[in-house]
């Protein structure tokens, strides 16, 4: 929007959530709430900065390219406002003020609220809502002609007063320099020796300074986070939208009650997602994939026509088109598995990658590896890449097969189309079309255990 600019306000502590951690870091559904509140205001303008106090380090160090104005010392919003002044001297539109704990709010609803303000010709504006349980909000409090009279924090408020629904969302437009007039006129006299940017309210209307507020239609977008109760709430919220999303784009959910999926994450057209399944991060699924129940899906991308199996731990990898994945196989960082690979029961493979067409089915253990093509692994295979100092890696090139019960001791190459017989320990490289057996010679005693069981009697 033309001549707008945005300033979240993000600054506070997690008193009533009992939290070490900022309140803004928390996260649902994937995503921090500063975050949500970022994107929103990014929609709308691109002068957007962000005030800092408990922990500011740490909300500095997530979002390295925004534009942050510190306070030092937390004395409640107003206060926050207060330090924006030098930021914003000079500047005579609009200034959007938007808490950093709201993530459910839609750019659409806050256009509708600015476009309000701007209408109306108001000096400063309100967001509020009316709400069946308005425990812990601000009350708006209107004169008989319904224009807005003040807002009373829930601690403040007489019992009349508490008898309102319609709630302030601590989302605000103000003039900016009416703004900051009247910031230079609040007092912390109140239950919490706090400066309440809401006081500016009261004080631009007792000036005869036209106030708006504008109600949304959907009181569920300006619910802020106050308690850990609260924040599993709008979690839910967030999924069922992101749930609700993907079905509509063609993906099928069989159960969204029990399905996780993060906000960043893409999935495409045809894919079947079973109950119980939590894709997390920024994954990328492509289209017509199956991911089974029990599955947990990280940062990773999926190719097309790829089944995922029941149980499956797959994160920060790449896996191609057409691939089987699991029951119960783990794959962790950086491993990158090629169209067509099957990789099965208990398998789990870290840092490797493997070529086109190749099998591994059955309770391997495949690290620091570079595996060929149409390479077939045995079950029990491991390869030994640590040797208690530093890791080594395993090369096995195309068309090699690998038997049950191998241990590849690192550094070791297989050469192309060699064999590596079942039971051996390889700790010497194995030149092409090769076989390598690397196990004791079978020794059969006739009679043993019949001689050792009369031996006992």
């Amino acid at each position: 929007m033309d001549d707008l600019r945005i300033l979240i306000l993000a600054a506070g502590k997690s008193t009533r959530m009992k939290s070490k951690t900022a309140k803004v870091l928390h996260q649902v559904g994937g995503c921090t709430l500063l975050e949500y509140v970022l994107r929103a205001a990014r929609r709308l303008s691109t002068d957007v900065s962000v005030v800092v106090g408990h922990q500011a380090d740490k909300v500095k160090a997530l979002l390295p390219e925004e534009t942050f104005i510190d306070q030092q010392e937390q004395l409640g919003i107003g206060h926050a406002a207060m330090m924006a002044r030098e930021s914003f001297s000079g500047y005579t539109g609009d200034l959007l003020v938007l808490p950093g704990d709201a993530p459910l709010i839609r750019p659409e609803t806050i256009h509708e609220f600015v476009r309000f303000h701007r209408g109306g010709g108001f000096k400063a504006s309100v967001l509020t809502a009316e709400v069946s349980n308005p425990f812990g909000y601000g009350r708006i409090v209107r004169g008989r002609d319904q224009e807005l009279q003040r807002i009373v924090e829930h601690r403040d408020a007489s019992p009349d007063v508490l008898k309102i629904s319609e709630i302030n969302s601590s989302i605000y437009v103000f003039h900016a320099p009416s703004l900051f007039e009247g910031l230079s006129k609040l007092r912390n006299q109140n239950a919490q020796s706090e400066f309440y940017l809401t006081d500016v309210i009261g004080i631009l209307a007792n000036q005869h300074q036209k106030v708006g507020a504008f109600k949304a239609s959907n009181d569920e977008e300006i619910l802020g986070i106050n308690t850990r109760q609260e924040l599993a709430a709008i979690d839910r919220v967030i999924r069922r939208r992101k749930c609700e999303s993907l079905m509509s784009a063609g993906v099928s959910i069989i159960d969204p009650e029990s399905t996780f999926i993060d906000e960043d994450v893409e999935i495409g057209a045809d894919t079947v997602v079973y109950p119980s399944v939590q894709i997390q991060g920024r994954t990328s699924i492509a289209e017509d994939v199956t991911i089974r129940s029990f599955s947990r899906i990280t940062n990773s991308r999926i190719g097309a026509g790829t089944v995922v199996l029941e149980g499956c731990i797959i994160v920060d990898s790449t896996i191609g088109e057409q691939v089987s994945v699991g029951p119960y196989t783990h794959l962790r960082s950086n491993t990158v598995l090629a169209d067509t690979v099957k990789v099965g029961n208990f398998v789990e493979i870290k840092n490797s990658s493997l070529g086109k067409g190749t099998k591994s089915m059955h309770l391997t253990y495949l690290g620091d590896a570079a595996i060929g093509r149409n390479v077939n692994i045995g079950a029990g295979t491991i390869t030994c890449n640590y040797d208690g100092v530093q890791k080594h890696p395993t090369v096995i090139e195309d068309e090699v097969f690998i038997g049950s019960d191998s241990q590849l001791i690192a550094p070791v190459k297989i050469g192309k189309g060699a064999y590596v017989a079942a039971g051996s320990s390889i700790s010497d490289n194995v030149p092409p079309e090769a076989l390598a057996i690397a196990r004791g010679r079978q020794s059969v005693k006739e009679g043993w255990a019949r001689r050792r069981k009369k031996k006992e009697s």
